[in-house]
């Protein structure tokens, strides 16, 4: 299929990261959908995406239900397959950085709501939306994650919980998917956005949203084949991320105080294992352990 038979849906596109990969993908060949929830009293900054699109002679359209809403991953999939009768591409970059406060502050109002729009709304959008990408010929999903949900952030712990609920559920959805026709890879990227300028992050050209698109419409591409990666983006410089067992270590009767003895050597990944999912990694492991048990 040529890429301009291709459509895509993007979350969270009318501003920042969301429109620049609208625009990524607009000139890559794409139809896009562009989706952001709208605002009373203001004009749709979805509307202002697509029209810029259009006004340049790509095909774009756009969509303003909120993500988190009840049905709303239902509308807006319809509402996708309504304008263009079909859909190849998925990104899901909707989400909520939430206040900044120390963990005991948050309080569970506060991570309920920041888990429903940034977790749960894109497990809706992938339950509605995997029959139709199914019938694409090369179905893809990017999640767009953050390093917060790799490596925790201080004063945003239900953001880091729902990056990293994010990551966990696109890693096992791509393994899960992986005999099919769609690929699912993760993105975490870096940019001068709305809400990393409340955040009072370093206004740099080179962390404009746009040089950070590469990776997510690769990985939209019906040619790309990788599944479940990781990887940083942003300021031109891209990275992946993986998750490394180290070589680790054993004993015929390990006490704490062996343990204690040995945890900088056991703590060593040089030379460390990557795996392709959890059940790899037990089977990795427990064969080394009973290795080590009959040594």
């Amino acid at each position: 299929m040529l890429q301009s038979e291709r459509v895509a849906l993007i979350t969270g596109a009318g501003k920042g990261l969301g429109a620049a990969f609208a625009k990524s993908l607009a000139l890559d060949g794409c139809k896009v959908m562009v989706n952001n929830r709208s605002h009373p009293n203001t004009p749709s900054s979805a509307q202002k995406i697509a029209t810029e699109l259009q006004e340049q002679n790509y095909v774009a359209d756009f969509e303003d239900s909120p993500v988190h809403e009840e049905g709303a991953a239902t509308t807006i999939i319809s509402n996708t397959l309504k304008r263009f009768g079909r859909l190849d591409i998925l990104i899901l970059n909707a989400g909520i950085s939430g206040p900044a406060m120390k963990v005991n502050d948050q309080g569970d109002p506060k991570l309920r709501q920041i888990m429903e729009i940034n977790f749960f709304a894109n497990t809706a959008l992938i339950d509605a939306a995997l029959p139709y990408l199914r019938e694409s010929s090369a179905g893809r999903i990017v999640f767009i994650a953050s390093s917060a949900g790799l490596y925790g952030v201080r004063g945003r712990a239900p953001y880091a919980a729902s990056k990293a609920a994010l990551i966990a559920y696109a890693k096992t959805l791509a393994d899960e998917l992986s005999r099919t026709n769609i690929r699912v890879n993760i993105i975490a990227p870096y940019a001068a956005t709305n809400m990393t300028s409340a955040e009072n992050a370093a206004v740099d050209e080179d962390l404009h949203p746009s040089h950070a698109t590469a990776a997510a419409t690769w990985f939209a591409r019906p040619d790309c084949h990788a599944n479940g990666q990781v990887w940083m983006a942003g300021a031109k410089y891209f990275a992946r991320s993986a998750t490394i067992e180290g070589i680790g270590g054993g004993c015929v009767n390990p006490t704490p105080d062996w343990f204690g003895e040995h945890i900088n050597a056991l703590s060593s990944v040089e030379n460390g294992t990557e795996f392709s999912g959890a059940e790899a990694a037990f089977a990795h492991f427990y064969k080394k352990a009973k290795q080590n048990n009959h040594n």
